[in-house]
């Protein structure tokens, strides 16, 4: 064969190359909802820091798209005959951001930390573990007070986030201003209200599935601002994309749409007992809560809001949910109740409410539509719009009266209740407690099967709608948008985003 021919066949080769769009390394940008809190697994609570943490922290499990549990630095475990010890073999040649070994006295530390540190919001979910026994290298034994079903989804998620015991005893509270954590990204740079800069970490153990170099979240409230940047090339991918840009986004060639059902909720969380704030008449009453609840058609707040790509709820689980009480279905407004209830409480003449929101399209159009309801009832709503974080921060201190607020959902519906319903519960921010409430939904941890813990949730949301510290409105679909020359991402209904096998084509 001659060089000419030899060269040409090469060029003609090369041009093929480039025509069949090989995987790239890219800086990735994901733009976030709001911005995240603390970046301490055992002291955050907003979604998207957990967002941020599937980047930044793996865990010792985690969930299929089906919420099957699976290994991450957990290979795998074993629970004994009576419930009270779970043993799990862990993954070995495992490193922290820091190059602290990742181990069974790691894992220790990191329950002891969870359990221990004044900040923690962790201690109830880690409740059930009375201590823990290395037994090997990479083996721990968890002994229990009882049997706790809801254990490994617990370890799905923050609690079962491991940081670098080196970094979390040298900083103390202070861990999240440079969190030191074990995921496929480490934590490079933060602004507040501006970016949270990640760079791909080299020694990862499942390198070889992360195909980005970094990955920066932005937080960008504003929905159609979000879409705008995506369009533009300004970002590659957007989370919570807003039902109204669905049209939009879909006759876009250059965007694909990923969709998952929630296992969350969002709401209106009222103060009862959380400091003095939580001295108020709509704390002090349930009849008030319960006839802003019959006030409020949840059917048509879906229409008018989503246009109807959500569903309307009224409990902490979706109607699709097998934990979903049916006896209590979501019933169009009852404005006649809900007046017969405000006199019964005193106020013939009607109430006002503050309530706080987050200053991002969605739950501030939410609340436009419940103000306007609530108004036809005599209940006076009045909004103030927050930063998301700042909104968390008032919530947590009873800086307020009432709360838009929702959850992202968990595996197991311990998650969406104990941590906010029992007496202790590590986000009770509305302080409810009940001691027959703490008795149910303790008991629904150690039942030892789904008809006697359904049950148990049955009789705990029949309380839960009749005292209200929580007022249910929506279960949301996640909605992701990103730039079509992102391949392979799938959508969990948990909502957060996996890096792990994702590839960028030119």
């Amino acid at each position: 064969m001659s060089h000419l021919k030899t060269a040409m066949i090469t060029a003609l080769l090369s041009a093929t190359a480039l025509v069949a769009s090989p995987v790239v390394a890219k800086d990735l940008r994901i733009a976030l909802q709001s911005d995240a809190d603390v970046l301490d697994p055992d002291q955050s609570r907003t979604f998207v820091g957990r967002i941020v943490y599937a980047s930044l922290c793996d865990k010792l499990v985690d969930i299929t798209p089906n919420l099957e549990i699976i290994p991450q630095l957990a290979t795998s475990w074993t629970t004994s005959e009576d419930g009270t010890s779970i043993t799990m073999q862990l993954r070995e040649g495992v490193v922290f951001h820091d190059g602290t070994p990742f181990n069974a006295e790691a894992v220790a530390a990191n329950i002891e930390r969870s359990q221990t540190m004044d900040e923690s919001r962790r201690k109830s979910e880690l409740a059930s573990i009375t201590s823990t026994e290395v037994t090997g290298g990479y083996e721990i034994k968890l002994n229990l007070a009882g049997p706790d079903a809801t254990l490994l989804a617990q370890l799905a998620d923050r609690a079962g986030m491991m940081v670098s015991p080196t970094a979390a005893a040298a900083t103390g509270a202070d861990f999240g201003l440079n969190p030191v954590c074990s995921g496929a990204f480490s934590f490079t740079e933060r602004v507040a209200q501006d970016k949270i800069v990640l760079t791909k970490f080299e020694d990862y153990w499942n390198a070889d599935e992360i195909h980005f170099d970094s990955v920066t979240f932005l937080p960008i409230p504003d929905t159609t601002v979000r879409l705008a940047n995506l369009q533009s090339g300004d970002i590659d991918m957007l989370e919570r994309l807003a039902a109204t840009d669905l049209t939009q986004a879909n006759g876009d060639d250059s965007i694909v749409v990923d969709s998952a059902v929630s296992l969350g909720y969002q709401g209106i969380t009222f103060n009862l007992n959380n400091g003095e704030k939580g001295d108020n008449p709509w704390g002090n009453d349930n009849r008030l809560r319960q006839a802003l609840s019959y006030a409020i058609d949840r059917v048509a707040l879906n229409q008018v809001v989503f246009e109807g790509a959500f569903a309307p709820g009224n409990q902490s689980f979706p109607s699709t949910s097998p934990w979903y009480n049916t006896s209590f279905p979501v019933e169009p407004a009852n404005i006649e109740r809900a007046r017969e209830l405000l006199a019964e409480a005193g106020y013939p003449d009607g109430i006002e409410l503050e309530v706080q929101v987050p200053n991002s399209t969605e739950p501030l159009a939410v609340m436009q539509v419940v103000q306007a309801m609530a108004a036809q009832a005599g209940i006076d709503i009045s909004l103030t719009s927050k930063e998301f974080a700042t909104l968390l921060s008032d919530q947590s201190a009873g800086d307020y009266t009432a709360s838009q607020i929702g959850w992202s959902g968990r595996v197991d519906p311990d998650g969406n209740n104990h941590q906010f319903a029992t007496t202790d519960g590590g986000i009770n921010d509305s302080k409810f407690s009940d001691p027959k409430m703490d008795e149910l939904l303790n008991a629904a941890r150690v039942a030892s099967g789904t008809a006697e813990r359904k049950a148990l949730y049955d009789e705990a949301t029949a309380m839960m709608l009749d005292e209200l510290p929580r007022l249910f409105l929506y279960h949301v679909n996640w909605i992701w948008a990103y730039d079509a020359k992102m391949k392979d991402f799938t959508p969990y209904p948990d909502g957060m985003i996996r890096l792990e096998g994702v590839t960028w084509e030119e």
